[in-house]
């Protein structure tokens, strides 16, 4: 690869990262608005004094973020192996959007076992009766 080609990739990889900065800028203040709406909007749960009832909050938080993000990932890898000649694994007839469903699929797998833990622990130090919406406001964003 020569200094042009390099210089070239090293370009197209710092537009990439200021899309993605300016992205994270918009986004940003809207999930902390939405979180803090959620938060302070939403009226304090029942049993929210009680230690198992805030872990069994979260683990209903867990299982809705596990549905709504990890099980839509597996379908879409299962559509696309039932469609295409990528059924059997093991061949390699991975198209580019497979690739992306079963890297989509690895990355929420990782990060869905760092978000559980990270509810569980929130849930574990709310003290009082309404800070488990904390819990409810981190799902939804």
């Amino acid at each position: 690869m020569d200094d042009e080609q390099k210089s070239s990739i090293e370009a197209s990889v710092g537009h990439q990262r200021a899309i993605l900065g300016r992205g994270v800028l918009i986004a940003l203040p809207i999930a902390l608005a939405i979180w803090a709406g959620v938060f302070l909007f939403v009226p304090p749960l029942p049993g929210d004094t009680d230690l198992l009832a805030r872990m069994v909050v979260a683990i209903k938080c867990s299982c809705v973020a596990v549905l709504l993000c990890l099980v839509t990932g597996i379908e879409a890898a299962a559509h696309e192996r039932f469609v295409s000649p990528a059924i059997d694994p093991l061949t390699g007839h991975e198209s580019r959007q497979m690739k992306i469903n079963l890297r989509y699929l690895q990355n929420t797998l990782e990060q869905s076992l760092i978000f559980i833990a990270g509810l569980m622990g929130l849930a574990a130090y709310c003290s009082d009766a309404g800070a488990t919406r904390a819990v409810v406001a981190a799902t939804i964003v």
